[in-house]
């Protein structure tokens, strides 16, 4: 059973407590900071250098400078997974802007029951847009708000909702439709882009499967005209919509359950 008990701080092996910023810290106080989290399978990292640029494409789209390379980050992720022993779990890579720090910690990897892929789960609506959609950073009280209102309506996720009534993304996670043959998701420009979310794309293209990146109206997800739609993140893989608001939805879950075990495919397949 993995502790958890060890963090990295620049590139060194602290205790987990001891990761930790200054009150007066600008990453604090502005919520300075990107993000990107990997999931750990048989200790070894999943897509590690394809997280790692994406981290620094965030770092350089919002102006956060830091002295971290690649080879700085790929060491520190072997030194933490053999640190906590780590066999499988979630680990988080935060780069802190202002003072510049690189923190790295570890948690169990999320999972789900198979009832979520075979039943599908309930989400409830949101009016929002992302901050910075092109970016992953730590300014995420909105997708916080949205995402604890939909707990309280016992709901898995909260859809957000552009000014053009148009459902985008999840707080957590990238949102496809499905009609016929025909995938649906948002233009990258308008939604945070991600490892899985591009895992996703290219399974879609290699089954044969056409893409079109248009919005998804909100108006019609509720009148029921695409036969399913899913949520996707590291942790989720393709996880199906059930029910939007309460409202039951078509749920056709084949063709979302062969992307689902594709891009879980070609991450075993990525393992040295």
């Amino acid at each position: 059973m993995n502790t958890h008990n060890y963090a990295i701080v620049d590139k060194k092996i602290v205790k987990k407590e001891l990761a930790t910023l200054h009150i007066s810290s600008v990453s604090l106080q502005y919520a300075f900071s990107v993000y990107e989290s990997i999931k750990v399978i048989s200790s070894q990292p999943v897509y590690a250098l394809d997280h790692i640029h994406r981290l620094f494409n965030s770092a350089k789209g919002i102006g956060l400078e830091h002295p971290f390379s690649s080879e700085d980050i790929i060491l520190s992720l072997f030194e933490l997974i053999k640190a906590n022993e780590i066999e499988n779990a979630t680990v988080r890579i935060l780069l802190a802007g202002g003072e510049s720090h690189l923190f790295i910690t570890s948690e169990a990897m999320l999972s789900y029951p198979p009832t979520h892929y075979t039943q599908g789960v309930g989400v409830t609506t949101y009016q929002g847009e992302r901050f910075l959609p092109l970016y992953k950073t730590s300014a995420l009280l909105m997708n916080y708000l949205a995402l604890k209102e939909a707990r309280s309506k016992g709901c898995f996720e909260a859809l957000l909702i552009d000014r053009n009534n148009a459902a985008l993304e999840g707080t957590r996670s990238n949102l496809f439709a499905l009609k016929g043959d025909v995938f649906y998701t948002a233009p990258s420009s308008e939604v945070l882009e991600g490892v899985t979310r591009d895992k996703i794309l290219k399974a879609i293209t290699h089954h044969s499967f056409s893409l079109s990146f248009t919005p998804i109206p909100l108006e019609g997800i509720l009148l029921g005209i695409y036969d399913g739609l899913f949520l996707s993140s590291t942790s989720m893989g393709a996880l199906p919509i059930s029910s939007v608001d309460g409202i039951k939805i078509p749920m056709e879950c084949d063709k979302i359950a062969l992307i689902h075990r594709q891009i879980r495919e070609w991450e075993m397949e990525s393992l040295p």
